[in-house]
């Protein structure tokens, strides 16, 4: 496919389709220091407030280890309210899609923090993701569908990563179910599941996770969990991906695409570039990526403030082997 102009008219050749939202996974690395957020912050400075100003969503980590307390839902709605067109995605509990073994009470406790974000009119997308190990079999298959029916009333999408579920049956269940389908990129090794455009429900849902062969599934303790995640997209691995996007919205009410790559700020460089992608439009962007990224600088919608690290036209990074 072609490479979009990046100064092309919007409307043009565009079918109508629903809200697309584009946004990282997550906001609390330490590596991002310096990086995303400034070196110097001021007083009462918080990382999602921060974000909100360049993107429409973030999907919530901290769930998947952890029920949210609604304290801290409610301190983050605060955070976000000077963006109204701003919704969080959440990830449900691991100890429903990894673990095992929940009850009615851990029901409860997850529940506690997504009514909060739900009632807010804040929650876009509950997230059910699912290892690479769950395969599709009658025991799994049951397991979903007593979480789809257990968190029916939230607008749910679930993330399968094996093959075995690219079946016409399962993206039918998921339908019936009014569930939504997580079109992901991954390391495609074996009989993991390719990228794909389909929408199963009113919520469209992308999750961009990079391609980093070499760690996806490694097992050696002296390579750091981050690493599965460092890696950053080219324009050109961009630009297949904007197209299926630009589908999946297509048939849906709102498309979430999630940028999960968040090694030193990454993420958000890839989230920058496919909003750029999918608007035509150039982006706003938080001055201290663009001084480490200057692949970014023909995309900003304002001069930088203070020159660059590296010339315009190289990369802050070497080339991958």
């Amino acid at each position: 496919m072609p490479r979009k102009s990046q100064e092309r008219n919007p409307q043009e050749s565009q079918a109508p389709h629903g809200r697309i939202c584009v946004g990282p996974a997550g906001w609390s690395y330490s590596d991002w220091n310096g990086i995303v957020y400034p070196a110097h912050r001021a007083a009462g400075f918080h990382e999602a407030e921060y974000l909100a100003q360049f993107f429409d969503t973030i999907e919530i980590n901290t769930s998947f280890y952890n029920p949210l307390r609604p304290e801290m839902c409610r301190q983050w709605l605060e955070r976000v309210a000077a963006n109204p067109a701003f919704l969080f995605t959440a990830k449900l509990w691991q100890r429903f899609t990894h673990e095992g073994g929940a009850g009615s009470q851990d029901v409860a406790a997850v529940r506690a923090g997504f009514d909060v974000l739900q009632a807010a009119g804040r929650l876009g997308a509950l997230l059910l993701q699912f290892p690479f190990s769950f395969h599709n079999t009658p025991e799994n298959r049951a397991h979903l569908e007593k979480l789809l029916s257990l968190f029916r009333d939230y607008p749910l999408v679930a993330e399968v990563r094996h093959s075995t579920w690219n079946q016409k049956e399962f993206y039918e269940f998921l339908h019936s179910r009014s569930a939504g389908f997580c079109n992901i990129d991954q390391p495609v090794i074996g009989r993991s599941l390719r990228p794909s455009e389909r929408a199963t429900s009113p919520v469209g849902y992308v999750r961009l996770h990079g391609r980093r062969y070499d760690t996806w599934f490694t097992d050696d303790p002296a390579s750091p969990p981050e690493e599965r995640y460092n890696y950053l997209y080219s324009a050109e691995e961009l630009d297949p991906w904007a197209a299926r996007i630009a589908k999946i919205a297509e048939h849906s009410k709102t498309t979430f695409v999630i940028t999960n790559n968040h090694f030193q700020g990454k993420a958000i460089v890839n989230a920058l570039q496919l909003i750029n992608l999918l608007t035509g439009k150039k982006v706003k962007v938080p001055e201290s990526l663009r001084q480490h990224y200057p692949q970014l600088e023909p995309i900003a919608s304002e001069p930088a403030r203070e020159p660059t690290l590296f010339p315009l036209g190289t990369s802050a990074h070497p080339p991958r082997e």
